[in-house]
């Protein structure tokens, strides 16, 4: 950006993401949370409450968001569509293979978890994801994405990744890195994440979901690498995630037609 952030309207946007996680919230949580004075906190719900997307909670008891914040997501359908066609094939995933399955969205210059079957595994390397935003260069569901998204996106993203403050995003040498990850993801047919990163003990492999010549979304499934050798990664993994991916399309292009998502 060549102009500086209206830093008022990040301040509003900081108080009404707290909101938007809480049925309700008191000043003093929005307080503890967003580090903003009482006095700002109040002015800020003020002015929300006028714009009728906060309310008061019954008896004045804490804040809540109303169901006009509906209308901020309006413009958004990709993350949507892909976590009502993914989910059912996400599950089944997990039900066949144990190990739990992602799906993610870009958001901005990172992915965000919108599914997740972690509850469904007892053997999962990590507690809870979505909501989770990753990496498109070390994570597994970013490189996926990164990999097989169209050369003019591809650019776009590079840029922001180049201003980005974080070393997972924005490592040295960042263009001949993103080169070196398409090359190798197209090369496999599948991703796989940065193994310098944490925790080391569990890795992900991920492809994209495509529609329409883009990519819509990726879906990954996580895994301890003691339990799983390349060649159940390479015959069992990856062939049910590409499996899965087909399915999945199939399923956005059906709800975009509203017939519905085919169940697995």
């Amino acid at each position: 950006m060549s102009d500086p952030p209206v830093q008022s309207v990040l301040r509003a946007l900081s108080v009404l993401k707290e909101l938007n996680r809480q049925r309700s919230t008191t000043v003093e949580e929005l307080h503890r949370r967003t580090g903003l004075p009482k006095p700002t906190i109040m002015r800020l719900l003020g002015t929300l409450i006028v714009a009728g997307l906060v309310m008061k909670g019954s008896r004045g008891l804490g804040y809540h968001v109303t169901s006009d914040v509906l209308s901020l997501s309006a413009g958004y359908h990709g993350g949507p569509l892909v976590a009502e066609a993914g989910r059912p094939w996400a599950a089944d995933l997990t039900r066949r293979l144990r190990w739990p399955a992602a799906i993610a969205v870009l958001d901005g210059a990172r992915m965000a978890i919108s599914v997740s079957t972690i509850a469904d595994s007892a053997v999962s390397p990590f507690h809870s994801t979505v909501g989770s935003h990753l990496s498109l260069v070390t994570r597994a569901l970013g490189r996926a994405y990164i990999g097989w998204c169209p050369d003019t996106e591809r650019r776009i993203l590079v840029r922001m990744l180049a201003a980005s403050a974080d070393p997972e995003s924005n490592p040295p040498s960042l263009e001949r890195t993103i080169r070196g990850i398409v090359g190798s993801v197209r090369q496999q047919g599948y991703a796989l994440r940065d193994p310098r990163v944490e925790p080391r003990s569990s890795d992900t492999v991920a492809v994209p979901i495509l529609l329409g010549g883009a990519v819509a979304g990726t879906i990954g499934l996580s895994y301890f690498r003691s339990a799983v050798n390349h060649r159940a990664l390479t015959e069992e993994l990856v062939p049910a995630l590409k499996e899965a991916s087909r399915e999945i399309t199939v399923s956005m292009e059906r709800l975009q037609r509203g017939a519905g998502v085919a169940a697995p």
